[in-house]
Order: C-alpha cells, then sequence, then structure tokens
C-alpha cells in the first residue's frame, strides 16, 4: 500500500502490532501533534457503546469510581478507547482546534463536531483524569485530544439540539439507515426489532415504518419498556421475552418477520433473532456483543435460509437521517429523551 494510502487510513499511527490498521491495533500512537492530512478535535464527551458500558459496570459491580479508572486505564494504555472484552467503544463529541492543510474533511477550526467513527480507532488522549464522570453513564464529559484521518468522518453538530442528546442519536445513526436500506431494497413489509425500546431500536422501528414496513413488532425486556414502547406508537406489536432465549423470542413474536434487527446490548441474541426470521429473510446485528460466530454456526444448525448482516454502523446519508427522525417522530424523541442525561 502507497504511503498516502497508509496515513489516509491511520496505519502511520499504529504502534503495535505492525501491519495492522488502527481499530485492529493494540496501540495507538495519540500524539496531539497532526500531520498534514489529519485533524485534531479537543474533547469535550466520549459516548461509550452500550455494549462496552455495560460490560465494564458489571464487572465493576456497578462502582462508578471504578469504571472510570477501568476506562482511564484502556485509554491510557492503549491510545484509543477500545473495551478489550468486547471489542468495542464509541464515539465523541470536541471542537476542532487544528486542521492539516491536506486534509479531506472539510472541517474548520472552531467547528463543533461528532466523530462518527468508532473511538476503537480514533487516537485518543484524556487530560482531565474524567472528574467530572461519575461512571455511571454511558456519555463520559472529558477533556483531551483526538486525532481524526484523511478517511475518517465527522458531522457538524446540529444547533438546534442539546449536545448530549446530538451525541445519543449519532452514536447510533448508523442502525435507522441500514434498517432502512434493507427495507426498501428487500421489500421488506414485517419487520422486528430487538430491544425496540432502546436508541438504536426506536430509530430503527421509525425508519422501517419510513422506508415502507407495515408490520412492525417491537421486543422488549420487561413490562416497563413494553409500556413505553406502546406509549410511543412506533410498533405495531410490543412483545416481551427475553433476547438471550431463542424458544421464547420466537414464541413472542410468532409470525417471523421478513427482516430483524437486533440491537439489544447483551451477548446470545444471535440464536432469537435467525428463529424471529422467515426463510428468505435479513437479519441485521447491530449489537457489538454479537458473536458472529454463534450466529453463523446456530443458522447452519437450525437450516434456517437467512441473510446476515453485520451493522456496519456507515451508510451514506445516515446522520443527517437519523437527526431527522428524532426532530420529526414525537415516539423517538419519547424513548431517546429520557435515556439522556443532562
Amino acid at each position: 500500500m502507497v504511503a498516502g494510502a497508509r496515513r489516509a487510513l491511520g496505519a502511520h499511527r499504529v504502534l503495535e502490532p505492525p501491519g495492522v490498521l488502527p481499530q485492529a491495533a493494540l496501540r495507538l500512537d495519540a500524539d496531539p501533534g497532526i500531520g498534514p492530512d489529519e485533524v485534531r478535535i479537543s474533547v469535550q464527551r466520549l459516548n461509550l457503546d452500550a455494549a462496552s458500558f455495560r460490560q465494564l459496570s458489571e464487572a465493576c459491580g456497578g462502582d462508578g469510581a471504578a469504571v472510570r479508572a477501568a476506562v482511564l486505564d484502556i485509554i491510557g494504555s492503549r491510545g484509543k478507547m477500545q473495551n478489550p472484552v468486547t471489542g468495542s467503544g464509541g464515539m465523541l463529541i470536541g471542537v476542532v482546534d487544528a486542521v492539516g492543510e491536506e486534509s479531506p474533511l472539510g472541517l474548520s477550526v472552531g467547528d463543533r463536531v461528532a466523530t462518527l467513527v468508532s473511538l476503537t480507532l480514533t487516537p485518543l488522549r484524556i487530560t482531565d483524569e474524567l472528574v467530572g464522570w461519575d461512571g455511571r453513564g454511558e456519555q463520559v464529559p472529558a477533556e483531551g485530544t483526538a486525532i481524526l484521518f484523511a478517511r475518517s468522518i465527522a458531522a457538524v453538530l446540529p444547533d438546534d439540539l442539546r449536545d448530549a442528546v446530538a451525541l445519543a442519536v449519532l452514536d447510533v445513526c448508523g442502525a435507522p439507515a441500514a434498517t432502512a436500506r434493507v427495507v426498501e431494497r428487500s421489500g421488506a413489509r414485517s419487520v422486528a426489532v430487538l430491544g425496540g425500546a432502546g436508541k438504536s431500536g426506536c430509530l430503527s422501528l421509525a425508519a422501517a415504518r419510513a422506508a415502507g414496513a407495515t408490520r412492525l413488532t417491537g421486543l422488549v425486556r420487561d413490562e416497563r419498556e413494553a409500556g413505553a414502547l406502546r406509549a410511543a406508537g412506533l410498533a405495531n406489536r410490543v412483545v416481551v421475552a427475553d433476547a438471550t432465549d431463542p424458544l421464547a423470542v420466537a414464541a413472542a413474536v410468532e409470525e417471523p418477520a421478513d427482516a430483524t434487527i437486533v440491537c439489544v446490548d447483551a451477548p446470545g441474541a444471535e440464536h432469537g433473532a435467525i428463529l424471529a426470521t422467515a426463510d428468505g429473510g435479513t437479519v441485521v446485528f447491530f449489537s457489538m456483543a454479537t458473536s458472529f460466530s454463534q450466529a453463523a454456526l446456530g443458522a447452519e444448525g437450525m437450516a434456517a435460509d437467512v441473510t446476515m448482516l453485520v451493522g456496519n454502523g456507515y451508510t451514506p446519508g445516515h446522520a443527517a437521517m437519523a437527526l431527522d427522525l428524532y426532530r420529526t417522530v414525537p415516539g423517538v424523541r419519547a424513548l431517546i429523551d429520557p435515556r439522556v442525561r443532562p
């Protein structure tokens, strides 16, 4: 690979091991000095992905100080935020404070932006010891620096939304865009969303309806979430089941869907999602807790004729679509706003 392409992908920032790209690296160089095609962000807030925060919280017994110490240790030792157990990270917001003269991202110093690439591949340095975070929520007030490459993606934050809300929506903006694409391309009319009351789940339900799906099922874990999702009016049916119990999922969904979207943040939802999907249908895995070997081998063992897609997190126009759904669909706002801490 030529030097320019290596730089554009951030390979020059990899410290260990040699020959891999930043996401697969064990350590990145988070030096705040930028090259001609890089952008430096003054960090204001991190958003840990749901699977990573859940794992860290459980591993620390819900002790916020221990969670904070664990996150600081990961960033300090790796030069990025990549949970070694889940392999996932999150995203951040901040202010552009330096732009290389050859950067193609179209950003200017002073722009307030959200990075739309994972923290698992973003060189990150924390300078405030996360003193403003209690370790009990996914959003992390922070000070430090982050580096964007020529092939990175960032969105200028909208002026009409609170930063915390914009961050929450943009963190999962890949899910509704990919859901809409699957519905449009496959002609799916029935869609089941596992984790339908969460951020990515409610946006995916709204996107599926906007794309033409007419039979929407939202599966949630308890009656509290069921009540909230019914009140939001995003699904035709709301069912309660443990997403990690395949037979319970299949029984709750009843009629297999043309497309199933997995938005739960716990491992073990693969087989239930497959059983919830009709032959010839599509399963989209958006949870970073997904085991793709479990999904592939499980589908084989069930003789399930389904197409399984990895939730890429990037679809052209995904940020604008998610923000538009938040602005225009009251049910989406009703479910997301209570999850966003001030």
